[in-house]
């Protein structure tokens, strides 16, 4: 999972993070030890490092472990080094811009190959209603539930989250930092919804056009990444 870090003030988030996942919060177990890539890349105005142990443990008492970083200033690396986090490096490239293969310098007959393509992992297919307190992980792939999320089950992908019934608890798509990744329900009205660490509670309602009704949500492209909420049927 990856903590994308926006506030220039880091006791906005520790307060925040306390207040949603924190041992007096309503969702105390709604971790379960998963490892935290801090990213620090959209916080350029933090000047001081004074609350980063702080956030650390609040990190640590969410059930959260914190294990690596990126996009922080040196003097936040070593104070983040110093408390065992290791520096993470910047995204590959997918490919090289301007590259054009080379043409030959005449036909050659070639024999056919077949080439033989490896499948992606398949999504992973959930046809029960999922309690409170049940947990679905899909790890590298989507995941397609087939009946009710009730109030206090969460459901996890790496990829997209597709739930064809109502979904009242937690769901929480692209975790591992897909910011390209969405959630379909056919009845949305979740206590909590993630995109790649951009989420948001059931404490801000949702708009009457998409509470309770066919919708996706995603990740605006305008480089603030905001939670977009959109209806499936106008």
């Amino acid at each position: 999972m990856v903590l994308l870090l926006k506030t220039a003030d880091l006791q906005i988030a520790i307060a925040d993070l306390k207040k949603q996942f924190g041992p007096q919060s309503d969702s105390p177990d709604f971790f379960e030890n998963d490892l935290l890539v801090l990213d620090f890349s959209q916080s350029v105005s933090l000047t001081s490092d004074k609350h980063l142990v702080e956030l650390v443990q609040t990190l640590d008492n969410c059930r959260l472990k914190p294990v690596a970083f990126r996009g922080a200033n040196a003097e936040f690396a070593n104070v983040l080094k110093t408390l065992g986090l290791m520096e993470a490096g910047n995204e590959p490239l997918r490919g090289k811009q301007g590259a054009k293969p080379k043409a030959p310098a005449a036909p050659v007959e070639k024999p056919r190959e077949v080439i033989r393509e490896v499948p992606a992992p398949a999504a992973l297919v959930i046809d029960k209603p999922l309690r409170s307190g049940q947990k679905v992980y899909a790890r590298g792939t989507d995941l397609v539930v087939l009946s009710m999320v009730n109030q206090g089950a969460e459901v996890v992908a790496d990829g997209n989250i597709h739930v064809y019934a109502p979904l009242r608890g937690k769901a929480m798509a692209g975790a591992s930092g897909n910011t390209s990744a969405r959630i379909f329900s056919l009845c949305l009205d979740p206590e909590l919804i993630s995109i790649a660490g951009v989420y948001r509670t059931s404490e801000n309602p949702f708009a009457a056009h998409v509470k309770g009704k066919a919708a996706q949500v995603y990740l605006s492209n305008d480089g603030q990444e905001k939670l977009i909420f959109e209806a499936l049927i106008p």
